[in-house]
């Protein structure tokens, strides 16, 4: 999952994405209303944390704006501002959950995974591909009767593979949604991922899973050849 964090705080907004990469979550910084507007009109993002006091352009212009243009990813809004008043504003305006600072790590999270859990209703949180299984809300892996366990970022690839079955997935449509803005297009991080998850996944299995496209990038899927000579073994 990758998370767009607008904040101008520097130390509120290092503390919020260490707390999500801790959690697994990609996550990309912004400063200010243009900025964020930007990015959350150009990036793909599965969940957005917006504050609303911003330097350049206001958050809430920010968020009615972006919801006036039909952006509908979830929008958690963080302020200091915890009147009522406020936070009705927040919610009519087109927040999904409001947040008063200061705030302890633990509720951030929970109030994500809820956001996610509700946008779960549009987009599957249980995914299978041939005899794999993975659980987005308890985070478990699994293949057959063995359970599978993967770092943060293994997890993340896994899970994007496994929302685009069957379909030739690049390296740079996994850059763009499972690390930050900042990932070096020349690094090799991503195949690292890739041929750890192919040691996890399919090493003793009879039918392959994860496939590379030579020149293109990668694709899972249970061909169905595979299928039938697993199922006839």
């Amino acid at each position: 999952m990758r998370v767009l964090v607008v904040e101008d705080d520097a130390q509120v907004a290092s503390f919020i994405r260490r707390a999500l990469r801790e959690e697994g979550y990609a996550a990309d910084l912004a400063s200010n209303g243009e900025e964020a507007f930007f990015q959350a009109q150009t990036g793909d993002y599965d969940i957005i944390i917006l504050d609303l006091v911003l330097p350049k352009r206001p958050g809430m212009d920010v968020l009615r704006q972006l919801r006036e243009d039909g952006v509908a990813v979830p929008i958690l809004v963080i302020t200091a501002k915890g009147d009522i008043s406020d936070r009705v504003a927040g919610l009519d305006g087109g927040a999904d959950d409001y947040l008063v600072k200061p705030f302890r790590s633990e509720e951030l999270l929970a109030r994500v995974r809820a956001l996610l859990r509700r946008r779960g209703d549009l987009i599957p949180t249980f995914l299978r591909v041939g005899d794999l299984e993975l659980d987005s809300l308890r985070r478990k892996v699994s293949r057959g009767s063995r359970e599978i366990e993967l770092s943060n970022r293994e997890y993340a690839v896994l899970e994007y593979l496994m929302r685009n079955p069957g379909r030739v997935v690049t390296r740079t449509m996994l850059a763009e949604h499972v690390w930050e803005q900042d990932f070096d297009p020349l690094s090799n991080v991503i195949d690292v991922h890739i041929a750890r998850l192919r040691r996890k996944i399919d090493d003793g299995e009879a039918a392959k899973l994860l496939h590379t496209v030579r020149g293109q990038g990668y694709r899972i899927e249970a061909r169905e050849a595979e299928q039938k000579a697993s199922a006839d073994a």
